[in-house]
């Protein structure tokens, strides 16, 4: 085989090995990129759940007297 035949076959070669290595890193970047825009979106009322729940709902049932006093300090009902 001819010296500039094989030249060109390894410049062929190399061109499209390039041309598939740029695109995958291109596709990853945008992958990556659309991933962290969606992670990293401002958050939107009533698409989240919470659950709402108390985590002891029993520690409401009885006020403590820190309570009782600060009521009492709101509803004007001093000693």
């Amino acid at each position: 085989m001819d010296e500039q035949t094989t030249k060109n076959i390894a410049y062929i070669i190399s061109i499209v090995i390039f041309v598939l290595m740029f695109r995958f890193i291109l596709s990853k970047g945008l992958e990556n990129r659309s991933r962290v825009l969606k992670e990293n979106a401002p958050k939107i009322a009533g698409d989240d759940v919470l659950g709402g729940a108390a985590i002891n709902p029993q520690q409401f049932d009885e006020p403590d007297d820190e309570a009782l006093e600060e009521m009492a300090k709101l509803l004007g009902e001093e000693e």
